[in-house]
């Protein structure tokens, strides 16, 4: 598969998590033998957790998995990842990290920090940004149009 069908199912995790109440974030994880290993979808609203982002379910659910915390793959996100995230995939050892949407606001892995790329850090990532941008931007717009219309957030 091509970086636009996993990016495919990681919108439709997008889809489920804007169903169950949460932004609308999916992720999906693809080991280096290009197996899928994981899907995941912001639970916070779900879980009552604040780590409970797309990005964290997947790693959390891959890692139990493979029986280890050396996720190496990659993972392919709807919206950019925060900082959080992203510590989280240097932490894992994530290949390659493949998003959507640029996140203006908490964009950690190219908008406001480049975690992942730097030199300082003891494991980096390629990323690849922009794929299937307008679909997460599309799903984003959605939800919170519809939360303000119910005069929430």
């Amino acid at each position: 598969m091509i970086d636009q069908d996993w990016m495919q199912i990681a919108l439709g995790e997008a889809d489920l998590a804007a169903e169950a109440g949460d932004v609308p974030v999916g992720a999906v994880i693809v080991g280096a033998d290009g197996q899928e290993l994981a899907r995941g979808r912001n639970r916070r609203e779900v879980d009552g957790d604040p780590t409970a982002h797309a990005e964290l379910d997947a790693l959390r659910k891959a890692a139990a998995a493979i029986g280890h915390w050396r996720v190496e793959g990659t993972i392919y996100v709807t919206l950019e990842p925060c900082a959080m995230c992203a510590g989280a995939l240097v932490n894992t050892r994530m290949q390659r990290v493949v998003y959507g949407a640029a996140d203006l606001k908490a964009g950690a892995v190219d908008t406001l920090f480049g975690i992942g790329q730097d030199a300082r850090l003891n494991h980096r990532f390629e990323v690849t940004a922009g794929v299937l941008p307008e679909a997460a931007i599309e799903r984003l717009q959605t939800f919170f149009k519809r939360l303000r219309a119910q005069g929430q957030k």
